[in-house]
């Protein structure tokens, strides 16, 4: 497929994403104006942060589209599409596997009276937004920062001394898969309700992101084969690290804020588990960082 096609594709993809956004932030805007008018403001403040949220998805798209996005500076494109990345695309396989293993299971009781045109547009947006990024964030990335999505592994690799970044993240993906295995020890027997089959295949879904960042980490350091194409580990790096950090981040803060987030883990495991997530996360995107410094530095001269 030549250039010209490509951004086609890519620009394709950046409008579909913002389109979507568009009708997850309509629903979110409903929600926050009937609160309002209704006075039950319990979730204002996590609507309104929704809110931004799928303001700056919806930007992000409309920068995969544009071609003022790959003139952005990097401090402010590179958080979006990590964060979006790891929000959005590292929920794919869930989508996947729930639609096919738990294409029944219950909603949760607060959703039982959302109208089924706001489930549809929530379904649908977040769907679409997922795949749009799957196809329109890989050549994106590939065209602002060629040097580290081209070429062969090889004398580029990480330092050595980031071999410590394997031990949390071996930590994270050997608990999460002994939980989405049937495990019980750290989780909160009060919350035994709340461990449903779609609580396990979100486990599961974490669980792969972290080996997927195992594996990406490992490729890239000194520890690797050296063979094979850079893309691949550093693709599935980006994503795991944006995943292991969003997702933390996201959980932790509604943890910290009493009443508004009940865990199936016990409160103290939560916290402990999210604060990796977060701390690990940030650590991979440094290493793929430091790949691709390298690598350019090495193809300029």
């Amino acid at each position: 497929m030549n250039m010209h096609r490509l951004v086609l594709l890519r620009r394709a993809a950046g409008f579909t994403a913002a389109g979507a956004m568009s009708l997850y932030l309509l629903v979110k805007l409903v929600w926050i104006t009937l609160e309002l008018l209704h006075g039950t403001s319990d979730w204002v403040l996590l609507n309104a942060v929704t809110v931004v949220m799928a303001l700056v998805g919806g930007a992000l798209g409309l920068a995969l589209a544009q071609s003022w996005g790959t003139r952005s500076p990097t401090w402010l494109v590179l958080p979006a599409c990590w964060i979006a990345g790891g929000f959005l695309v590292s929920m794919l396989p869930f989508m996947v596997a729930g639609a096919v293993l738990a294409p029944s299971a219950p909603e949760p009781a607060d959703d039982a009276s959302m109208p089924a045109w706001e489930t549809v547009l929530i379904g649908v947006g977040f769907a679409a937004m997922a795949v749009a990024l799957v196809v329109g964030l890989p050549l994106f990335l590939r065209e602002r920062w060629p040097h580290a999505f081209t070429g062969r592994i090889g004398r580029d690799r990480a330092d050595a001394r980031t071999a410590w970044i394997l031990l949390p993240l071996t930590a994270l993906g050997a608990l999460w898969v002994y939980w989405a295995a049937g495990g019980t020890a750290g989780l909160d027997p009060a919350a035994e309700a709340l461990w449903d089959v779609n609580a396990r295949l979100l486990v599961a879904n974490s669980a792969l992101w972290a080996v997927a960042g195992v594996w990406s980490v490992w490729t890239l350091g000194r520890w690797g084969s050296g063979r094979g194409r850079v893309w691949l580990p550093m693709a599935l790096g980006f994503v795991a690290s944006g995943s292991l950090f969003s997702w933390g981040g996201w959980k932790l803060l509604w943890l910290l804020l009493p009443g508004m987030y009940q865990p199936v883990e016990h409160r103290w495991v939560a916290v402990t588990e999210h604060g990796v997530a977060i701390g690990t996360g940030a650590a991979v995107l440094v290493v793929l960082t430091r790949v691709y410094r390298r690598r350019a530095s090495d193809l300029i001269s």
